[in-house]
């Protein structure tokens, strides 16, 4: 794995760790709010994807060891943009284009960046969204229940918490909801019967409104995002990769 530096067309820098592993697809994840590529969490899901795909994770805006002030899914489909554009670019030795698929994995507000990207990008192969709100304003964040806050604990990470620089500017956001019936990528939406954060009807409206070929798993005792990675690693991978493959 190494380190590489990207530019947004609004000049942030973000970076991304990138495994390169001879694969002709790439499969970029997008961590949601307060986690980072570098999170123990998203290092697992990076490298377990590395055994099928070369992966690029990236540190949103405001995050990790990138640049910039997070706005909650303003401006992130920029960094979105940014990382897709660095796939698109890189060349085998004999100077062709190296990813013949480029996937977008997103978790949580990364799966609304990503939503919202590849509604503007109809050359992403496929897509698979996990806990994505239907639009920011109506997210429960219920942070006093269990299964929210137990799970924060769980895993608390000083330095990236640290790391967070939010927005403090409000910004204009897109509502998935209202593009994502323009997505042409075919698009797995994934969420957790149970999360406290991010309900799992925004992902059954999103599911429902969608015009692209689509498919919906919903775990029953799943809570939100990552944490599906995290409690169900067997059948979260499997599901994903037979969408991918």
């Amino acid at each position: 794995m190494i380190e590489v530096t990207l530019k947004t067309k609004d000049n942030v820098k973000i970076m991304a760790n990138y495994y390169q592993n001879n694969f002709n697809s790439a499969v970029l994840i997008a961590p949601g709010w307060c986690m980072t590529k570098d999170s123990k969490a998203f290092i697992e899901i990076a490298e377990f994807f590395s055994n099928h795909f070369d992966v690029l994770s990236i540190d949103f805006r405001g995050h990790g060891k990138s640049d910039g002030f997070y706005t909650f899914s303003a401006k992130e489909d920029l960094d979105i943009e940014a990382a897709v554009q660095f796939l698109k670019n890189s060349t085998n030795d004999d100077g062709k284009n190296k990813y013949k698929n480029i996937y977008l994995l997103g978790f949580s507000l990364g799966a609304a960046a990503a939503l919202i990207y590849v509604a503007k990008d109809s050359s992403i192969t496929k897509v698979v969204a996990v806990s994505p709100p239907s639009e920011f304003n109506k997210i429960e964040n219920q942070m006093w229940k269990k299964e929210a806050w137990g799970e924060t604990f769980k895993k608390f990470e000083l330095g990236r918490f640290l790391s967070i620089r939010p927005s403090i500017i409000p910004h204009s956001k897109t509502k998935p909801i209202d593009i994502v019936d323009k997505i042409a990528a075919p698009t797995l939406f994934i969420a957790g019967k149970k999360d406290p954060t991010v309900h799992f009807w925004h992902t059954v409206k999103l599911f429902e409104k969608a015009q692209c070929a689509k498919n919906l798993k919903l775990f029953d005792n799943g809570i939100h995002a990552e944490d599906i990675f995290l409690h169900f690693k067997e059948e979260f991978t499997g599901v994903c990769l037979e969408w991918l493959k």
